[in-house]
């Protein structure tokens, strides 16, 4: 699995790296170029989780066909249904929202009962798929090293990464997010070279489906320090240009406040993307284009 890519992606990170800018002043007016000409496209994914009937499934889907929410210029709309509904989804959603996985194998197909492989995904169209979510991390074990190895090997099959990383209560409360967030990114950033198709989503573990929820003082915290963890260890243009987007009980009520973080560039939404309210949270998009 790793001979495929990691010699290449050890080569193509250290020439991304030598051409680095020699200050920070050059540095600064690149991501200020950047963040004016090319903008973070605003990016909302819906994270449907193990839930749904078809029935339910087609209210939902019903509920995005009919809402009024901005373009494709200003945000991007991805909703990941389980496994079972992902071609029925595809087929009903309204052309400018796009559909996600919700997990995908580290390798080609096989003798693997219950996998999904990437490949897959790619036969059935499917553009994107979620990997590294905080609950395959702590239910089934999936280390950080496994979860690059996932990232690495869908991006060499051409699928779009929404890669999870996030920190525990515990953690939090020994101030040690910061670094976890940091070796959970530093894991993914030895196996993947390109980052075009990457979107990281910070979602600190404890405010996952607990009500709880990041001040947005803090998710602006902990996203500028993965931009600067980003701009120190893969480059200058990756930090400027990666998404980096918040998960953890975002609703319709707060969604805006988060939004207007600087470096918050969307979100991942859990419970609330079954529900009306997530056109709300779409529309939060305004704020940036604002």
């Amino acid at each position: 699995m790793g001979d495929e890519y990691a010699v290449t992606v050890g080569s193509q990170k250290l020439e991304t790296r030598s051409k680095g800018f020699s200050s920070d002043c050059s540095v600064s007016r690149l991501n200020r170029k950047k963040n004016i000409n090319m903008g973070r496209k605003f990016f909302v994914g819906g994270n449907w989780k193990c839930n749904g009937t078809t029935e339910e499934v087609k209210k939902i889907v019903t509920t995005l066909n009919e809402a009024n929410v901005p373009g494709e210029d200003v945000v991007e709309v991805v909703v990941s249904p389980p496994f079972p509904f992902l071609p029925f989804v595809k087929g009903l959603l309204r052309s400018d929202f796009h559909v996600a996985a919700q997990n995908c194998w580290v390798r080609k197909g096989g003798a693997y009962t219950g996998e999904v492989s990437a490949e897959m995904l790619v036969n059935l169209g499917i553009p994107w798929v979620i990997l590294g979510h905080s609950e395959r991390r702590q239910l089934l074990q999936e280390t950080s090293e496994f979860v690059a190895d996932k990232v690495a090997y869908a991006l060499s099959q051409g699928l779009k990464v929404i890669a999870c990383i996030g920190e525990t209560l515990e953690q939090r409360e020994a101030g040690t997010t910061a670094a976890v967030v940091a070796e959970q990114t530093k894991a993914i950033a030895a196996k993947v070279s390109n980052w075009d198709n990457v979107v990281l989503a910070y979602e600190p573990v404890w405010a996952i489906g607990t009500g709880k929820v990041a001040t947005p003082a803090q998710a602006q915290e902990v996203h500028a320090d993965l931009r600067k963890w980003l701009h120190a260890n893969v480059s200058a243009e990756v930090a400027a240009s990666v998404r980096i987007i918040y998960g953890g009980s975002v609703n319709g009520a707060n969604s805006k406040e988060l939004a207007a973080q600087v470096d918050v560039d969307g979100f991942l939404v859990g419970g609330a993307s079954l529900k009306p309210e997530f056109v709300d949270i779409i529309n939060a998009a305004t704020v940036k284009k604002n």
